[in-house]
């Protein structure tokens, strides 16, 4: 087990992994988008701030991950990054009004598996 913890395309498979879901969650928000406008009930104004809210926090917090990277480690920065990124697109996916989801994605933003 020490073999693959310290080998350096388990590693970089790891990181591909976490940006295959970042990408993969901007996907699919932006295929879904004829769907939340007329599932939720949204208007043109909310679905692009469930786009704008998730790169917004992005942005903003690269740099704050990067740092709680190096204090915290970042192997332990980039599970837990997972898991509330998890847990936040679960709740986008149970949204049940255009306000929800925005929150929803602003938190997975938060935590995006690419920012750790």
């Amino acid at each position: 087990m020490t073999r693959i913890r310290n080998h350096p395309m388990a590693a970089l498979g790891v990181l591909v992994l976490g940006l295959f879901m970042t990408l993969l969650d901007l996907t699919i928000v932006n295929i879904a988008i004829p769907s939340i406008l007329d599932g939720l009930h949204a208007s043109l104004d909310q679905v692009l701030w469930v786009l704008n809210a998730y790169s917004l926090l992005y942005a903003v917090l690269l740099i704050t991950s990067a740092r709680l990277g190096d204090i915290y480690g970042p192997r332990n920065l980039f599970a837990v990054g997972v898991v509330i990124f998890t847990a936040a697109s679960a709740f986008s996916g149970l949204a049940q009004d255009p306000t929800q989801l925005i929150l929803s994605r602003g938190s997975a933003a938060a935590c995006s598996p690419s920012t750790a």
